[in-house]
């Protein structure tokens, strides 16, 4: 079908269809002779993309946008840059980074005097359990 009955049908001009079209927002189907004919798959997509505006209240050209930050990764950096730079976003915590604010953690928050320094795990951890098992041992020894 031509433009003005697919508009029709979508209850929308056929202007609007047109300038869907210049967004993107449209499969890229012409006719030969420059004449776009839409069918059942076109009329489809028109009608996902407008109900999606809709549920998140956004303008077909921001949907627009939104779908070329998903394919294009320059647009997807660029707008991750800008959302933790602004606090919208978090910068995604690495698995090393975790684990060094892990270790970071158990250090301070267990510390002992005059351990750290001898290369004993703060906290006496296993091989100050393992040395106080030891000596409990060499004590008994000596009885």
């Amino acid at each position: 079908m031509r433009i003005t009955e697919a508009a029709k049908r979508l209850g929308m001009s056929p202007r609007m269809l047109r300038y869907r079209e210049s967004l993107g927002l449209l499969p890229p189907v012409r006719e030969q002779g420059a004449h776009r004919r839409f069918g059942p798959e076109e009329l489809s997509a028109v009608a996902q993309g407008v109900e999606l505006e809709r549920r998140f209240d956004i303008s077909p050209g921001e949907l627009s946008f939104a779908l070329r930050v998903l394919s294009e990764p320059t647009v997807a950096q660029a707008v991750r840059d800008l959302g933790l730079r602004i606090g919208r976003l978090q910068a995604p915590r690495r698995a090393l980074d975790f684990e060094k604010e892990k270790a970071l953690r158990l250090l301070q928050g267990r510390g002992e005097p005059g351990r750290e320094g001898r290369g004993e795990p703060a906290g006496g951890g296993h091989a100050h359990r393992a040395g106080q098992a030891g000596r409990h041992l060499r004590d008994r020894s000596q009885e």
